[in-house]
């Protein structure tokens, strides 16, 4: 990696006395002069910040996953108090595997599973339903007018016949299909969890929450009952479940990386040296956290994958250099010191390029994504000190192994005599007009491609059915599926909050306006019902009169209205709220795909463009699928200008290392080509661009510039020193090579793990990160020599290619390797 690393000849000093410890810049000698105090310094803050990570906490926010400061969820929070049940909640169906409900066997373990989840912190019990509970009722239209009791019979002293007498009631209420399997063999609790715990004020802790279900809810199943379980409460549940294999992942990517790391330098000193501070690196991160208030949550887990990879490499890099100084005879403190003389600044830029990366996240106004750009920002902060200085100080004090610096030294010189071999004859033709034309205009032809299948055919949002955050046969989305095939319902509701003046809820005007937006939204694709108070209230109106069709409307007379407005404000109270000017309408989706819900809300909203008044307004968005729609719009609006606050951050830090416009543009292309290859295999794989992809390629461009750093840096040096292009790359090559490969393998591997994941998006990000970071190692090795021969030719440089190259290549690998 390395500006500088070329124009510095240092000499060989085999004894530390020779060598002025005053030499060097002033962090160098406050480093090294002082390094046992480093390191007692580091131990320190090792025991404390590990203490730290130790209490960190996992859990997640339904807050946090959701953007908070956009307007349309501004209005779902200002009346979230009046919308119980629509945000959040959970849905609970016990099955009897061996027959109906209808048996003592089976309510048994249904009263059971109902009243444990009656008494679980954090639940609204005064909403709760099941046909348990006494809200739950049946009506009846009579000739009298209405006849009505609870679902559930007042007396079991003879269990035949209270059960004919619910199966009746059951019937009598509609509930099949609801509250009740429409095969019968299964029946539904409701349970809408309340934002706060009244106990003790504190958000609900979904992993304590997660953990009593699974104690005291899933324990009730067996061969007489099977349940099922869905919900974000459930959903957050599972994945921070899904986080304890995360752990076994993580540690398969340090024995991996290790293993890579042992078979390129074969020292074991050195290499478990760089595996400990790369650990003691995540360990300060983690303990950080704590410190700072935050938790681990499903995405914040991978930040500490990322953070063991890329110290990891950075620290390869600075072993390398020891390494060849050794070999050479050198002192191990003296070559640690040259070390950090000729790495830490480029060091220091390609860390920096790292956070630019992690930092641009903070332009996705999604709260746990900002969370996301903070802790891997402090990340990469730490690798400043334990990568920089921490390495380059440990291995002043062990050194490395004398049988593997020679070995290195050979290695380095079998490259100097390999100039005629076919490796190196490609690399040259890499840089001579045919060849060099041929790879730029295959790879634009590519990328061109690319983009326009990214372009035109990457879906904002989420593309499969049920939990798309798990895998299709997790245990949560088999009770999506079973869920939806005998109930009959979605966990997809996109609600309109409809806000009227206080007790105006059930004015005819408003009343029908609703009833307009109810119809309007039956006609858009993908809406399976829509529910609201004035459908109940028609429904009540029509029942008071025998149930004759022609009165299935809304009549104008104001106290009939009230009279119907009050009784369906008892049967379904989730639809008003007490003072009646809140009234959300629910529409029922058949999934949630980015398309459904953008007609959804183009919908609503030129509806409210022309119906809203100072008697009533229509306010998008709430329910899942509502937020749901809301993020994809945050997502979509952020994507692009994410990617060109990135590029043009990168650009500049590439400008400020080069000085030279032309040398950032060739390491500008390779990055772009690969994003558009990332997008069109997020299409290939049918991964769409949602919260937790959008990362992924803002991560490829911040670490797959380090490639064009390592590279370029060296072969620009050598290129103002009047060495041909062919003879400087082709050294830059000799150098910076086979790190350039270590540290994408390296890299690729430890993301790579993720794919075995239980949480899909996690997979799916390890996926196109390794994809990323292998292509753009690729990208680099093959695309700047082509790129150099129109951007860096010999001529902008005054050199003339004559039979003096050879000996030119032979001295200027000389001068890079010292």
């Amino acid at each position: 990696m390395a500006a500088g690393i070329s124009d510095t000849n240092f000499p060989v000093i085999r004894e530390l006395s020779e060598f002025d410890r005053q030499s060097g810049k002033t962090l160098e000698r406050l480093v090294f002069n002082n390094r046992l105090a480093m390191l007692l310094l580091a131990l320190v803050a090792t025991l404390f910040l590990g203490w730290q990570a130790a209490q960190l906490e996992v859990n997640a926010s339904f807050e946090k996953m959701i953007p908070s400061s956009h307007p349309y969820i501004k209005n779902y929070f200002q009346y979230r108090d009046d919308l119980q049940g629509l945000g959040n909640n959970l849905r609970v169906v016990v099955e009897n595997p061996k027959g109906d409900i209808y048996n003592e066997e089976f309510f048994k373990v249904f009263r059971q599973v109902n009243d444990r989840l009656y008494l679980l912190p954090g639940v609204d019990r005064a909403r709760m339903k099941s046909i348990l509970m006494a809200s739950a009722r049946w009506t009846q239209v009579t000739e009298e007018g209405y006849e009505g009791a609870p679902i559930m019979p007042s007396r079991f002293d003879n269990p035949e016949a209270a059960f004919k007498q619910l199966r009746i009631n059951v019937d009598r209420a509609k509930a099949v299909g609801s509250l009740v399997g429409t095969d019968q063999r299964s029946a539904m609790i409701v349970v809408p969890l309340l934002g706060r715990d009244p106990a003790t004020g504190q958000a609900i802790d979904y992993h304590a929450l997660s953990k009593n279900i699974e104690a005291q809810v899933r324990s009730l199943e067996g061969d007489g009952a099977k349940i099922h379980i869905i919900g974000f409460a459930q959903l957050v549940g599972d994945l921070i479940s899904g986080l304890g294999r995360v752990a076994i992942f993580f540690v398969m990517s340090v024995l991996l990386a290790t293993a890579i790391i042992f078979f390129y330098t074969r020292c074991v000193r050195s290499t478990l040296m760089l595996v400990f501070s790369s650990l003691v690196g995540v360990t300060w991160l983690l303990g950080i956290m704590r410190l700072t208030g935050f938790a681990l949550d499903p995405y914040s887990v991978l930040v500490p994958f990322l953070i063991f990879a890329i110290g990891l490499s950075h620290g390869a890099q600075k072993m390398n250099g020891i390494m060849q100084d050794v070999g050479r005879g050198t002192h191990k403190y003296v070559a640690a010191r040259y070390t950090f003389r000729r790495l830490f600044l480029t060091g220091l830029t390609a860390l920096l390029a790292n956070l630019v990366g992690f930092s641009v996240f903070i332009m996705i106004d999604i709260p746990i994504i900002k969370e996301m750009a903070i802790v891997t920002s402090i990340g990469v902060t730490v690798l400043i000190f334990t990568k920089l200085v921490f390495i380059p100080v440990a291995l002043s004090y062990i050194g490395v192994s004398p049988s593997a610096a020679a070995r290195s030294i050979v290695a380095q010189e079998r490259l100097e005599q390999s100039g005629d071999t076919w490796v190196s004859r490609s690399i040259e033709r890499l840089t001579r007009r045919p060849l060099a034309l041929a790879v730029v205009g295959v790879s634009l032809l590519i990328g061109v491609i690319a983009a326009t299948i990214s372009l035109t055919m990457l879906k904002t949002g989420d593309l499969d059915p049920g939990a798309p955050e798990l895998r299709v046969d997790s245990r949560y989305n088999r009770d999506v599926d079973f869920i939806s095939r005998y109930f009959g319902q979605t966990s997809e509701q996109f609600a309109v909050i409809v806000k009227t003046k206080p007790g105006e809820c059930y004015t005819y005007p408003n009343l029908v306006e609703v009833e307009r937006l109810a119809w309007a939204l039956q006609g858009v694709e993908g809406v399976l019902a829509v529910q609201s108070h004035s459908g109940s209230v028609r429904k009540v109106l029509k029942g008071a009169v025998e149930g004759s069709p022609k009165w299935d409307s809304i009549i104008r007379n104001r106290a009939s209205l009230g009279s119907a407005s009050a009784r369906a404000q008892q049967e379904q109270p989730d639809l008003v709220n007490l003072d009646c000017s809140i009234t959300p309408l629910v529409v029922y989706l058949t999934d949630h795909k980015a398309e459904t819900l953008d007609s959804v809300l183009k919908t609503v909203e030129a509806f409210a463009a022309e119906h809203n008044s100072a008697d009533i307004s229509f306010m998008p968005a709430a329910g899942s699928a509502g937020i749901e729609s809301i993020t994809n719009i945050v997502v979509r609006e952020a994507q692009y200008p994410m990617l060109l606050a990135l590029y043009v951050a990168v650009m500049l830090l590439c400008y400020w290392t080069f000085r030279s416009w032309r040398a950032t543009v060739v390491a500008l292309i390779p990055l772009v080509i690969t994003s558009f290859l990332c997008e069109a295999l997020m299409v290939a794989l049918g991964i769409g661009v949602k919260v937790s992809t959008l990362p992924v390629i803002a991560l490829g461009v911040g670490i797959g510039v380090d490639y064009a750093l390592y590279l370029l840096s060296v072969q620009i040096a050598l290129q103002r020193k009047g060495v041909p292009l062919a003879a400087a790359y082709q050294q830059s090559i000799a150098f910076t090579g086979r790190m350039v490969l270590l540290v994408a393998l390296t890299m690729a591997v430890s993301v790579f793990t993720w794919a075995w994941s239980p949480i899909k998006f996690q997979a799916d990000m390890g996926i196109l990160l390794a994809f990323m970071f292998i292509w753009n190692m690729v990208g680099a090795l093959i695309l700047i020599p082509a790129l150099s021969h129109f951007f860096l030719s010999d001529k902008l440089h005054g050199v003339v290619v004559s039979g003096q190259t050879d000996s030119l290549k032979k001295k200027s690998l000389t001068k890079i390797a010292a």
